[in-house]
């Protein structure tokens, strides 16, 4: 009998000897530390972040965050059996079933207090909340993306060894190792960030330069000289791009202004340039100047220097307010400096942002500055998202602002910004990050709500202003690769009312969600994320303060130019 079931001492290892075969047939291609580090950083990536996202947005996000994870754990187990001068050892079957069992519990509440969180958040930006089904998904999503992303590199390190083995005959084994290793390095970077990332921007870029040879529904080369792309103007109405034909063929009408205001009122002024208007930022930013001067631009009473975002886009809510604020009797100057969309222009435009911002600026600066001075137009800047970049780069600080404009508008600045970074690392103490005060606010100040009072109240405000708005949900915003390693001050300080209290700043993992929050910053409703609209008219009030404005025409201007859903 005992010969057909076995003893139990004998029972017990053929057992334990099973499992480990079976862990090791399973698991051999992971480490325990990386997959218990992995399993944290998972668990971590459903922590709220700035912006709700859905379930299959999520598992990405988790996966991601797992498998910077397991990268985390193996180095570090690694480096610390170097130290202690150990070899690695096979986990037994017993730790791979503490694992499994406290992955399972851990990875369950995860998700549900994931859950919880998102909808927190989508109930503070007034979003319905998340399906519960849809999110079951995240899981599976993330397990996916991660097996495959490890395999990757898997891939990557069969590589190194097959090539240490070769030059292993030639030279010896630690210079073989140290030579494939670099090797296999050196052109994973390349490719990633060459042939890859560069690969699929210059995509993405020649895309949508195909879309730029479009024209959106309804808009039809304008006839009046008083706009770019017309019979009488020097840029043709081809070279305009999509979204400069959408800007100079649309605004307000001198009616629709007089009617507005209930007395008479100017055809506004609208000079563009496009990508294809001319072959570099300066020859552009000469053709628009010397267009606007054609169309009598610099004979108006107002004049604002637009920066685009990376697609070429002009606010429409923000021009128009402008307008409708001066009675017409402005002049709006812009060029196109790119193709790809404001959160991808944010990562990899920077440079054509800053070329493009300061070569407009300082080409109408120069022709407004040789204008009797009882001539000129005031002078104001705008900018938003990278545009606010691009429009900061001509001036060297607050004063230099104040002294060449009569003010400018900065919306959801980037936190690269050169100024914005200078007035907010430098802001008065006890003053928060999320709504700094620059030297008690004499020239430069910042709002969350610009329709509400904008602090300090109790301190003068000059004659020639620079206001920020900035949305502490607004990924644009806050996104740097500071987060990796360092707590910022608005994760610090009191949060945003935005912003949940439950989110935390956790090395590696916020950046990485914050990373992610930078495409879904258009998918909230106004108010929050990357989404201004509705506070481009008090921006202006605060900075244009006209005479005999009433509460009445804010209200009625802010209903005019609410989007159409």
């Amino acid at each position: 009998m005992e010969r057909l079931i076995g003893s139990p001492a004998r029972a017990a290892p053929a057992r334990e000897a099973w499992h480990q075969s079976r862990a090791t047939a399973w698991w051999r291609h992971f480490t325990l530390p990386g997959a218990w580090v992995a399993l944290v950083f998972a668990c971590l990536s459903f922590t709220p972040s700035l912006l709700p996202r859905g379930g299959p947005f999520q598992g990405l996000v988790s996966g991601i965050s797992a498998v910077i994870g397991y990268g985390l754990g193996v180095a570090g187990a690694w480096l610390w059996r170097e130290f202690a001068n150990r070899p690695p050892r096979a986990p037994s079957a017993r730790a791979w079933r503490g694992y499994f069992g406290v992955a399972a519990v851990a990875l369950a509440a995860s998700l549900v207090l994931g859950w919880h969180w998102q909808a927190s958040i989508r109930e503070r930006m007034g979003m319905p909340h998340p399906g519960r089904a849809g999110y079951l998904f995240a899981p599976f999503i993330a397990a996916l993306l991660f097996f495959l992303l490890i395999a990757a590199g898997r891939g990557l390190r069969a590589l190194s060894h097959r090539l240490n083995t070769r030059l292993s005959r030639h030279v010896g084994p630690r210079a073989a190792r140290a030579t494939s290793g670099l090797a296999v390095a050196t052109l994973t970077f390349l490719v990633l960030s060459g042939v890859l990332w560069d690969g699929l921007i210059s995509l993405a870029d020649r895309t949508l330069a195909l879309q730029d040879t479009t024209t959106a529904e309804g808009v039809h080369p304008p006839r009046s000289p008083l706009r770019s792309g017309s019979p009488d103007s020097l840029v043709p109405w081809e070279t305009l791009g999509r979204q400069g034909r959408s800007f100079v063929a649309q605004g307000p009408s001198e009616e629709e202004l007089s009617t507005f205001h209930g007395a008479p009122a100017k055809e506004p002024i609208r000079v563009y340039a496009g990508y294809a208007s001319a072959p570099d930022a300066e020859r552009r930013a000469e053709l628009a100047v010397n267009d606007l001067e054609r169309a009598g631009g610099f004979e108006r009473d107002f004049l604002l220097v637009v920066t685009t975002t990376g697609s070429g886009w002009v606010v429409p809510e923000s021009v128009e307010a402008f307008e409708f604020l001066t009675r017409g009797d402005s002049a709006i100057v812009s060029m196109q400096y790119s193709h790809l969309w404001s959160w991808l222009s944010v990562l990899v435009d920077q440079q054509r942002a800053r070329e493009a911002g300061r070569a407009l600026f300082d080409a109408v600066y120069e022709r407004w500055s040789r204008l009797p001075e009882d001539r000129r137009p005031k002078l104001f800047v705008f900018g938003e998202s990278l545009g606010s970049y691009g429009g900061e780069t001509a001036f060297s600080g607050e004063r230099d602002l104040a002294n060449r404009t009569h003010g400018a508008l900065f919306v959801g600045p980037p936190q690269f910004n050169t100024l914005y970074r200078e007035f907010t690392d430098q802001r008065d103490a006890g003053s928060p990050e999320v709504e700094p005060i620059y030297r008690d606010g004499r020239i430069v100040r910042f709002s969350r709500r610009p329709g509400e009072e904008i602090s300090p109240t109790s301190a003068p405000w000059g004659d020639s202003r620079v206001l920020y708005l900035l949305h502490p949900s607004d990924p644009i915003t806050w996104w740097s690769p500071q987060l990796l390693l360092r707590r910022p001050d608005w994760l610090r300080e009191p949060r945003g009312d935005d912003v949940v209290d439950a989110m935390v700043w956790l090395p590696f993992v916020t950046f990485w969600q914050v990373t992610a929050d930078l495409p879904l910053g258009m998918a909230v409703p106004p108010g929050y994320g990357h989404v201004y609209t509705g506070e481009h008219v008090d921006g202006w009030l605060a900075l244009l303060r006209p005479e005999g404005w009433t509460g009445q025409k804010t209200a009625r201007l802010r209903e005019r130019l609410r989007p159409t859903p």
